[in-house]
């Protein structure tokens, strides 16, 4: 694989933002005191701080297992309260994670504690900022985000590995027919990919970064990203909508045609479907790798 750092500034004006990263659609990481620094969240959200308000909260838990051909998707491995799982990740290390959690539903007041940067993107859905929780040696496996939404990842607490791949990347990742999902494994792909089973691995192209705390990185719509959470942490995701008409309605298309019809194939011939999958996303792969000589 092919890989660059990802570009990381102090502080951005909105004009070279939008210029250098947004319309380009190229990932950065604004680090220090260009974003988050300034919001009351940087140092007032703690493990202690989210037990006191929503720590009676039943929250879906996910392992590190990869999805098996019974898998639906976005199904969660166990559910349990929030204290009892910050409670865990605080102990750690412990490879559970939380994702898609709407933390701000039952505590309202924490959209005081930061900002939504208007001026660097438009169409954030307000309703919906997002909690990503994870413990030591978590992973969030392989995968892009199935509404397409740009999406602002500011890191809280520890440290997290991203590996990030543009969309055009699918081939040579071995991406798998209606899923957002490859077919390969990434994890500590940083020391080791199995590029015998998955050869046009070598010629993916992605950029990498470590989140520290504070760090908000910016990752385009229809983004891959994988991560390793090397420390107990959390982020908070906020997205915004495709500026585009037809981003918006690709959107769409995979919230409801494409997950649909892999859950319905999931359901039906679960395990056909499971080596299906993985064979036609070989067969692209290596299409793609013939289309490059």
């Amino acid at each position: 694989m092919i890989v660059q750092n990802i570009d990381r500034v102090e502080g951005i004006t909105p004009a070279d933002f939008k210029k250098h990263y947004y319309t380009p659609r190229k990932p950065v990481i604004i680090a220090g005191t260009g974003l988050s620094q300034n919001w009351p969240a940087y140092s007032k959200w703690t493990w202690d701080y989210f037990k006191s308000i929503v720590g009676d909260k039943t929250v879906g838990v996910y392992n590190n297992e990869r999805a098996n051909e019974n898998t639906l998707v976005n199904g969660a491995d166990d559910y349990i309260t929030f204290g009892e799982y910050l409670s865990m990740v605080e102990k750690g290390p412990v490879a559970l994670r939380i994702f898609l959690f709407n933390i701000f539903q039952h505590a309202p007041q924490l959209v005081e504690d930061f900002a939504w940067p208007d001026e660097l993107a438009s169409g954030f859905l307000k309703k919906y900022p997002m909690l990503f929780v994870g413990g030591a040696g978590s992973v969030a496996h392989m995968h892009y985000d199935i509404d397409l939404s740009h999406i602002f990842h500011t890191q809280f607490i520890g440290r997290k590995r991203v590996l990030l791949l543009e969309n055009n990347q699918s081939p040579f990742i071995y991406r798998m027919p209606f899923t957002v999902e490859s077919a390969a494994n990434f994890v500590n792909w940083s020391e080791h990919l199995d590029t015998d089973q998955f050869p046009a691995l070598k010629h993916a192209r992605g950029y990498t970064t470590i989140l520290n705390h504070g760090d908000t990185m910016f990752m385009p719509a229809g983004y891959w990203h994988h991560m390793e959470y090397l420390d107990g942490g959390f982020a908070m995701s906020l997205r915004a909508l495709d500026p585009s008409l037809l981003g918006k309605l690709n959107g769409l298309y995979h919230i409801v045609g494409l997950r649909g019809m892999n859950n319905l194939m999931i359901k039906m011939a679960p395990k056909w479907w499971y080596h299906k999958k993985r064979e036609m996303a070989r067969q692209r792969a290596e299409k793609a790798l013939q289309e490059l000589h």
